[in-house]
């Protein structure tokens, strides 16, 4: 089952032409992302055959229960586009308490995650690679979620595909629509009008209220990205945006 849904998810085609139906842009046709056939290294070859049986979890089209999979009770944080993986792990290893699921389609990213899984001995960490909003749609509970990570998501800079950008309604009123009570969504970009958007968007995202007066200040325990300092190394800012589950 889990070979079969990756095998899918990497012979998909994106084309700027997808519409969906009736010319609606957030029609399921319309993808977040571009999936890149990345070359993979032998130890990420390596650590994906032997480690995604056991810490990936295959996509079905039906809920799962968080607790089956991690056999407690702690609070569960979703990553959105995790990229190589890196400040993930940290993340995680620095908060054993908490549970975290990685969603992420570049297979690369995932064979890396699965190494620093293995390494760190981390047991609160999975990776669920398949589209994200269908993750969303399908496999989470309403009201499960007690966080989301957006760290440098795709900006999609040019004004023909900013219907391909995550941080946007109505794809931040499902993701408010799954995060429980307190919860929060943390978006972090390097691109300037994509903050102003994104700030735009979930100002009038209902049930969710900015944290900080505009941007949040930097939060101590996310880790630098690789694309956070490529950002920094053009003198990029870098936005910060924390928003609660009322």
């Amino acid at each position: 089952m889990l070979k079969e849904n990756l095998e899918n998810r990497q012979n998909e085609k994106v084309t700027d032409s997808d519409e969906g139906a009736a010319g609606n842009p957030f029609y399921r046709a319309v993808k977040t992302y571009v999936l890149r056939q990345g070359r993979m290294t032998d130890a990420q070859e390596r650590d994906y055959e032997e480690l995604s049986p056991i810490w990936c979890i295959p996509y079905i089209d039906g809920k799962i229960n968080f607790i089956d999979v991690f056999g407690n009770t702690n609070p569960v944080i979703v990553e959105i586009g995790f990229g190589m993986g890196k400040a993930t792990a940290l993340i995680a290893e620095q908060n054993p308490d908490i549970n975290y699921i990685g969603i992420e389609v570049h297979t690369p990213g995932v064979g890396k995650l699965l190494g620093e899984i293995k390494n760190r001995d981390l047991k609160n960490l999975y990776i669920i690679q398949h589209d994200a909003l269908e993750v969303l749609e399908s496999m989470f509970v309403d009201g499960s979620v007690n966080g989301f990570h957006v760290f440098f998501p795709d900006p999609w800079q040019k004004k023909r595909h900013f219907k391909r950008r995550m941080i946007q309604r109505p794809r931040t009123d499902l993701m408010a629509k799954k995060l429980a009570s307190g919860g929060y969504l943390y978006f972090v970009t390097d691109w300037a009008p994509y903050a102003e958007f994104g700030l735009e968007q979930l100002e009038n995202t209902p049930g969710l209220k900015n944290k900080y007066e505009k941007y949040a200040p930097h939060q101590q325990w996310r880790p630098e990205t690789k694309f956070e300092r490529k950002g920094l190394e053009q003198d990029r800012v870098i936005n910060e945006l924390m928003f609660i589950k009322e």
